[in-house]
């Protein structure tokens, strides 16, 4: 008869293989799908040995895979929080190959707490985007719970054999299921987040050194911004881009990131999908007729689910329930 825990765990760990087969089919970075197979791989392997008995947890391939989810979540994770810095995988890669020559008394313990030397590495990467917090209060808060697990985690991973019997793995199956829920809570309430967060990195780092808009007249190319979208109606364009965008202005990319980031508050995404939202709930209320998918298609979203992510993200609602409501005030 299973515990209780172990129930919890073979849950998590469904859903955990789920997940990430969903978030694969997104992910269009190599590292992202990396990072994927890896914990898709240790999930695997809990469930071969906490229902089946299967000691995969006691392979080599078990360990090197172990040692590979904290360099994949780096070259991952840094690269959208510093994009200016440099990083050589192959350096990364060294450990993973190391260990195949480790005992398993040595590996986990060692696994995990090289780990938590590259979560200390991503927290000050973090702490660089510290003014810009206020941005992503809510996304911050939940990845936060993601942060607090991998450390926790790795703290548990590191003292695994004071622990009895299978209870190490149960824990461990249980917060990558935990971590998992958590990610995909935070991209149904953000889908742009990646997005956003390179290009707020991009500005912040910029920020530091020296500023792109000392020859701009950030005032008059606010206005140009306004006529483009109040009056040519530019956010209806689907290939819509920063950089396309930043040419009708005369601008460099790096300078209208800033310009929107430093005045407006806001990245250039965030930025395109309020026009076109706003744009959207006026359409909404005027032509009552008209299908919420041909608003959405009107004013420049590409299909119909960017077009609820978005305007659910703004508005807190539907399209079709912000329409009922319109319509009866």
């Amino acid at each position: 008869m299973q515990v209780p825990s172990t129930t919890l765990a073979l849950l998590l760990i469904g859903y955990s293989l789920f997940s990430a087969l969903v978030l694969g089919l997104t992910a269009v970075r190599r590292m992202g799908w990396l990072l994927l197979l890896a914990l898709a791989g240790l999930q695997a392997s809990h469930l071969a040995w906490l229902y089946f008995d299967a000691a995969w947890v006691h392979s080599i391939p078990y360990q090197m895979t172990l040692f590979a989810v904290a360099p994949a979540f780096f070259l991952y994770s840094h690269p959208l929080l510093n994009p200016t810095a440099s990083i050589h995988p192959i350096a990364h890669a060294i450990p993973v190959g190391l260990a195949a020559l480790l005992p398993h008394s040595v590996a986990l313990p060692l696994a995990f707490g090289v780990g938590g030397l590259y979560l200390l590495w991503l927290a000050h990467d973090i702490y660089g985007l510290r003014q810009e917090r206020r941005q992503f209060r809510r996304e911050i808060a939940l990845l936060g719970g993601v942060f607090c697990i991998a450390l926790g985690v790795a703290g548990l991973g590191m003292v695994q054999a004071l622990l009895p019997d299978k209870l190490f793995f149960v824990l461990y199956a249980i917060a990558i299921g935990i971590a998992f829920v958590l990610v995909q809570i935070t991209l149904g309430l953000r889908p742009q987040l990646p997005t956003e967060v390179i290009e707020t990195a991009q500005n912040t780092r910029a920020s530091y050194t020296h500023s792109t808009l000392t020859q701009v007249d950030c005032d008059t190319a606010l206005l140009r911004l306004q006529t483009l979208m109040g009056e040519e109606r530019l956010y209806t364009d689907t290939e819509l881009s920063l950089p396309r965008l930043a040419e009708r202005m005369d601008l460099s990319t790096h300078q209208l990131s800033e310009l929107l980031n430093t005045r407006l508050g806001k990245s250039f995404s965030r930025y395109l999908r309020e026009q076109r939202v706003t744009a959207a709930k006026a359409m909404l209320v005027a032509e009552s007729s008209a299908s919420v998918l041909s608003v959405g298609l009107n004013v420049g979203f590409s299909t119909q689910s960017n077009f609820y992510e978005a305007f659910r993200e703004l508005e807190g609602m539907t399209p079709g329930q912000y329409r009922k409501l319109s319509l009866r005030s």
